[in-house]
């Protein structure tokens, strides 16, 4: 690595390409930090909700199939995954008796609420992705600009060295747009991409309950009502 180059990484370098890029650069540095705490605050959040996590899911589903209800609720609510949280829900409105269409829809209100929480930030991170490129643009327009009215200016003087700093300057901030808007989209589009399967896998584990627990209902009537009576609350003896 040449001194040149090595001095890009330290402060002195930092501050040099401030200088040369301007307000501008400044703007997109301020950028930069904001879509790294974003994409740091995105990974700390997916890494302590475990979403790519789903072993969890048949297991809790055999569980309640063979009749150990109690014992498939406390296995999802050991689970942070927003998955397990969604299946616990429907599992609890079940074994409470209440009606099914309103047990699926609370099951999915509690789903949408997580995924509402996966997608934050996901905003700002699109406009960084879109905006910085454009901001790059500006700069560069307005350094050419610059260039070209030194140069005009130096009259029949005219220094070649003069106009080639100008554009390389100018064409600074566009390359400073670039590195800035690259990353951003590229770490929004894997956000994106984390939040879809985990939407797909909950879905799929919402219509597997659901569907079991019906087809069973359908099955043994008798067995499914006594099932439901077993985990509701016993209240009439309260009222003898």
């Amino acid at each position: 690595m040449t001194p040149e180059s090595s001095a890009i990484f330290d402060l002195a370098g930092l501050f040099d390409l401030l200088s040369l890029g301007g307000p501008v650069v400044a703007v997109l540095v301020a950028m930069s930090v904001v879509g790294l705490a974003i994409v740091l605050l995105k990974c700390w959040q997916y890494a302590s909700a475990r979403v790519g996590k789903r072993s969890f899911i048949t297991p809790a589903l055999d569980q309640w199939r063979s009749g150990d209800r109690n014992g498939a609720i406390a296995e999802l609510d050991d689970e942070r995954n927003p998955i397990a949280d969604a299946l616990a829900v429907a599992m609890r409105g079940v074994s409470s008796g209440a009606s099914v269409t309103i047990v699926r829809e609370e099951a999915a209100r509690v789903g949408a609420r997580h995924l509402s929480q996966m997608r934050s930030y996901f905003r700002p991170l699109e406009v960084i992705g879109s905006l910085a490129p454009l901001l790059g643009l500006l700069g560069t327009v307005m350094g050419m600009i610059t260039a070209f009215q030194q140069l005009a200016n130096a009259g029949s003087q005219v220094d070649p060295s003069l106009l080639s700093n100008g554009i390389w300057e100018a064409l600074l901030t566009t390359a400073v747009g670039l590195v800035v808007a690259i990353p951003a989209v590229v770490a929004l589009n894997w956000c994106e991409r984390v939040v879809e399967r985990l939407h797909e896998d909950m879905q799929d584990a919402l219509t597997r309950f659901f569907t079991r627990h019906e087809a069973a209902a359908l099955a043994d009537p008798a067995s499914a009502e006594q099932g439901q009576r077993a985990g509701t609350p016993k209240t009439s003896a309260a009222h003898a």
